[in-house]
């Protein structure tokens, strides 16, 4: 019986995947086999030692500690693409309001709603809330992945142009990007030329403040910036500053603070980005299909911490380890297997940066003493029998 620990709410329709006569799932379970979360915060978590996984039910990954957990083999999954659309459609409503001061005018409603000559007056003020119209517009979408590329592909298809940068473009995304989508090979090239630029990006240490003083400075007068991706690519002074100046027409941002919050210029959405009923369901989906698929299987899909890793069955016992990217460690466990008569009838191996991932069938029990043989070797963190 696996234990599944729940950080925050998780839709039903992820949960009712994990069958109860294999899981049990609560938010309060002591030593869980895998966590399932949202948006709680797990830098100050102390990992029970049978964890096994953290699925982040969304695709920020920034609430939880990642390299800590690669330490003690906990894998970690995100569910890429599953919220896509939720994003997508936030963005167009971003920029339509950041078009023309709808915001604006619908708190300026407010103020004269009482009033018997309303109607008049809505003839006389509504011009102070124009604006231009999408249509014709450039747009810069920066980062191509799964809500990125779908950004640019909806407002091509809106009539806009639109100019793509992604450094890290895969060929199977690129496939899926529309013709009227034209590719750059540089911010600079964004910055200059669009109306609009949207930000669909991580928070890196290269990425982190990214829109700044400089990167303003390069960019159209008026231009109006869409950050639904994360607070940390905005440097919150810089584009305050720019705003006063009115270099920058309006910022919306789904990640309000204590600076931007109540700023002029500023389109603040309580983060909203993937809070629709559809997206939750699907990022649940999605992490409890991973979840699964890792405690039963020892595949790994969408990690974000360990590589990606799928082997068919082919044997009735299947033996799992990482190590850290260390050349000999792979041989010393098939000749610990092989010392024992062990054959193995299916294995692969799947490396990143740091670390490896190793899943070896075969069809004989392998023992605990035989495990912590394994987990002796140098370099091996974790070691998972399955079956």
């Amino acid at each position: 019986m696996y234990k599944i620990k729940t950080l925050n709410p998780i839709s039903s329709l992820g949960l009712d995947l994990l069958d109860s006569a294999k899981y049990t799932i609560a938010d309060e379970i002591p030593n869980p086999d895998a966590i399932l979360v949202r948006s709680a915060k797990m830098h100050d978590e102390v990992f029970n030692p049978e964890l096994l996984c953290v699925a982040r039910a969304g695709a920020g990954v920034n609430n939880i500690p990642l390299e800590r957990c690669a330490e003690e083999g906990i894998v970690v999954f995100n569910t890429p693409g599953a919220n896509a659309r939720a994003v997508v459609e936030l963005v167009f409503c971003g920029m339509l309001m950041a078009a023309r001061d709808i915001p604006g005018g619908m708190n300026w409603m407010k103020t004269i709603a009482d009033d018997p000559e309303v109607v008049e007056k809505v003839e006389k003020g509504k011009a102070q809330f124009t604006g231009p119209e999408l249509y014709g517009k450039t747009l810069g979408v920066i980062g191509l992945g799964a809500i990125g590329y779908k950004t640019a592909n909806a407002a091509a298809a809106f009539g806009m142009n639109v100019l793509g940068y992604d450094p890290y473009l895969s060929a199977e995304t690129a496939k899926k990007i529309s013709a009227g989508v034209k590719l750059v090979d540089s911010l600079e090239a964004v910055y200059k030329q669009c109306d609009y630029i949207s930000l669909h990006l991580p928070a890196t240490k290269d990425t982190t403040g990214m829109i700044d003083e400089k990167a303003i400075a390069q960019m159209k007068d008026e231009v109006r910036i869409i950050n639904m991706a994360r607070a940390e690519l905005v440097n919150d002074d810089a584009i305050l500053a720019a705003l006063g100046s009115g270099k920058v027409a309006r910022y919306v941002t789904d990640f309000p603070n204590a600076k931007t919050a109540d700023a002029k210029g500023v389109i603040a959405i309580p983060h909203l980005g993937a809070s629709t009923p559809e997206s939750e369901d699907n990022c649940a989906i999605m992490a409890a299909e991973e979840t699964r698929d890792y405690l039963e299987h020892g595949n790994i899909r969408n990690s974000v911490n360990m590589p990606d890793a799928y082997l068919e069955p082919s044997g009735s016992v299947r033996l799992c380890f990482f190590h850290c990217n260390s050349p000999a460690a792979t041989p010393a466990v098939l000749k610990i297997l092989a010392d024992k008569g062990i054959k193995e009838t299916g294995m692969m191996e799947k490396t990143n940066n740091k670390y490896a991932y190793c899943i070896i069938d075969v069809n004989a029990p392998v023992e605990e003493a035989l495990a912590e043989q394994i987990r002796q070797i140098d370099g091996v963190v974790r070691v998972r029998v399955i079956g």
